[in-house]
């Protein structure tokens, strides 16, 4: 058996998921953020789902998501109703996850060259 490291390429992934931070390609986050297939948003200022509202919708969509995955963390945390309504009335699909299953499942989506959008909201401190 042949093992030998695969990057994929054309798009920035996220190799590992802890408690508190994430390594996008070979850089470790410790704060959270918003991730495209070609672009890192650093610093996204959320630190906890119950703090997401309307007004954080337009920053996601600017980004022209087809799709957003939300990653609230350690534990699956839904946010408050108006966040997600402000995707549903754009016709923009969200979904959310705890932080190693949106990370799993946007390097799936973003590998298959869909316009994912994934927000990771990672503890302060």
């Amino acid at each position: 058996m042949d093992l030998s490291l695969d990057r994929p390429e054309g798009y920035l992934f996220v190799r590992r998921v802890g408690a508190r931070s994430i390594t996008l390609v070979d850089r470790e986050l410790a704060r959270s953020f918003l991730l495209a297939p070609d672009q890192a948003i650093e610093n996204w200022p959320v630190d906890a789902a119950g703090t997401l509202e309307a007004s954080h919708v337009d920053a996601l969509l600017a980004l022209q998501p087809e799709l957003v995955i939300l990653g609230t963390g350690e534990r699956q945390v839904f946010p408050a109703a108006a966040f997600m309504a402000g995707f549903l009335r754009k016709g923009v699909g969200i979904e959310v996850m705890d932080n190693a299953a949106a990370a799993r499942t946007y390097n799936l989506l973003a590998g298959e060259g869909r316009r994912v959008i994934a927000g990771f909201i990672l503890p302060t401190g």
